[in-house]
């Protein structure tokens, strides 16, 4: 017997082929049907809307038109511009690396800094900055900034001996040393909630006193008498990283102030301890267009703060509202036992300063400008 292999015919070998093509030729078909539909449905939306213009009044159509050549001008200008980008308070920690610092703290190196020039020269410096920020937004609400900046010599020169701010002043603001609560309560409320977590995170860093004179991030001021330390989170506009990271709630906790000036050279946060025994000397601060804020964290006995001759004393938990550009000081006067007098202090809004005009003062005194 001889075994021969079996052959498979032509067909055979097709055969298990011709299912799926059939049913891909029935997808095809199924597909090309309803695209036809789908062209049949959008040949009617554009004839029904053709004919809803045709119905249109001519004028309600130019006046359509019209606002859309408005708009494509408008959103072609506006991506024409390239504008000064403002760093929040969060933001600035990531640029302030590179900035030059001395033991946590900012010193400014550039001789057209505005807030520490004084020169014939700072007025027309302070003009130019106004017109470049008015021709990339607007001169709307710019008068009152205006009118400070084209009589700012007057101003400063002729301002009565109890509120004279050294570097700008703006005009037709109410005037007074103290400010109520409710000049920015949601700042002050936010912080006095938060009165625990500031007063731990400086108790830990306190700490660091009783192995050095002088711990990193700490800036030692000059006093006529006794010790007046400062540790910046934020100084002249510009964040200390370093300072941040080590009181991380804290640091959060200021990007949650809605007042807080954290753009321009104005604003400031951070801790200020005077030792008993301490006198801080007569001065005036820089600018009216601001508040500050002091949160109490250890207030001992015999401490007070003097603004525009009118003394006030500090308590644990509760902040205290001043315009800094009165003639003001501070002192300690307390046994050695009571321990430091501290405070958080952070600069907030004048209430009375504008939404645009804040945006416009960010831009003028901005960090480094």
């Amino acid at each position: 017997m001889v075994w021969v292999p079996l052959r498979t015919t032509r067909t055979d070998r097709r055969a298990p082929l011709c299912a799926p093509a059939t049913r891909c030729t029935t997808m095809s078909l199924e597909w090309l049907m309803d695209w036809s539909w789908s062209l049949d449905g959008l040949r009617d939306f554009i004839a029904t809307g053709i004919q809803s213009f045709r119905d249109c009044d001519a004028t309600a159509l130019a006046a359509v038109a019209c606002l859309l050549v408005l708009f494509v001008w408008y959103c072609y200008h506006v991506g024409r511009e390239q504008p000064r980008t403002y760093a929040t308070v969060n933001a600035l920690m990531q640029s302030a690396e590179a900035n030059g610092m001395q033991n946590g703290y900012v010193y400014c190196h550039s001789p057209e800094c505005v807030r520490c020039t004084h020169h014939d020269g700072l007025n027309q410096k302070l003009y130019h900055n106004l017109q470049e920020y008015a021709k990339r937004y607007s001169w709307s609400g710019m008068g009152r900034i205006h009118k400070g900046i084209r009589e700012q010599g007057r101003y400063l020169n002729s301002r009565p001996s109890i509120q004279k701010p050294e570097v700008f002043f703006l005009p037709d603001l109410p005037t007074m040393p103290y400010f109520s609560r409710d000049a920015q309560k949601h700042d002050v409320e936010l912080l006095e909630r938060n009165f625990q977590t500031i007063l731990c995170e400086f108790e830990t860093l306190y700490k660091a006193f009783s192995n050095c004179s002088l711990p990193q991030g700490w800036k030692m001021n000059s006093t006529p008498s006794g010790e007046w330390f400062t540790f910046y989170l934020v100084n002249q506009g510009m964040c200390v990283p370093r300072n941040c990271r080590r009181c991380p709630r804290t640091y959060r906790l200021l990007g949650s102030l809605r007042t807080c000036i954290g753009n321009n050279v104005f604003g400031n946060a951070c801790i200020s301890v005077l030792s008993p025994g301490t006198v801080i000397a007569e001065h005036y601060g820089p600018t009216n267009i601001r508040i500050r804020c002091h949160l109490g964290l250890k207030t001992p006995s015999n401490c007070e703060l003097v603004v525009g001759g009118e003394p006030q004393c500090w308590a644990e938990g509760r902040c205290l509202l001043f315009d800094d550009s009165f003639l003001h000081t501070a002192f300690h006067e307390g046994s050695p036992e009571e321990g430091p007098r501290v405070v958080f202090m952070v600069d907030l809004w004048h209430p009375n300063v504008a939404a645009a005009e804040r945006q416009a003062l960010d831009f003028i005194f901005a960090p480094g400008r």
